[in-house]
């Protein structure tokens, strides 16, 4: 593994993308015995404002716990795409949603747009679990954690009565995720 690899899930606040945040540093750190750290900001709204967790995994102690140099980015609004965009590095992957970004024009790195909002509706029925599908998308394409790993700390974080919910949408995310890397 590189020494320090950094990830950013980005959007509004209520998307839970904080708790995406903490699962995989959770996955990494908890079940990889990887060093891991998380950290968040969020505005001053509680729902819709701007909204972003950072994780950051490395085989090595982490001596600056956020991101400078972003490997992979999730982005779930135009907004938060806009906004951080400029600290994906070079050879980084942004993941994007088609139906809540839709200008490119900034775009760096190797994009990924996909329909997590459109799968969400049409095999969980709503847009909640939009964070954990993204996850999903990530964990496959980085490879990062296993499949296992990132099972295991989610069913650990999700609220009591949702893990069939919370796991049918994880599986939504390794297929999207399975099916961009076989067709690049």
């Amino acid at each position: 593994m590189n020494d320090r690899i950094e990830f950013r899930f980005s959007g509004s606040g209520g998307q839970g993308l904080i708790l995406a945040g903490i699962i995989l540093a959770d996955a990494a750190a908890i079940y990889e015995d990887k060093n891991a750290v998380q950290t968040q900001s969020y505005g001053p709204e509680a729902r819709g404002g701007s909204s972003k967790s950072e994780v950051i995994v490395s085989d090595s102690p982490i001596e600056y716990p956020k991101a400078t140099k972003v490997d992979y980015m999730v982005a779930l609004t135009q907004e938060s795409f806009n906004k951080y965009i400029d600290d994906v590095k070079e050879t980084g992957i942004v993941i994007a949603d088609k139906e809540l970004v839709t200008d490119f024009s900034k775009a760096r790195g190797k994009l990924y747009v996909i329909d997590m909002v459109k799968s969400a509706r049409e095999e969980l029925g709503k847009v909640l679990g939009l964070n954990i599908i993204a996850l999903g998308v990530l964990v496959e394409i980085s490879g990062i954690v296993s499949h296992e790993s990132i099972k295991n700390a989610l069913i650990k974080r999700v609220p009591s009565g949702f893990e069939d919910y919370n796991k049918k949408a994880i599986e939504i995310g390794f297929k999207l995720g399975k099916e961009i890397k076989n067709n690049n």
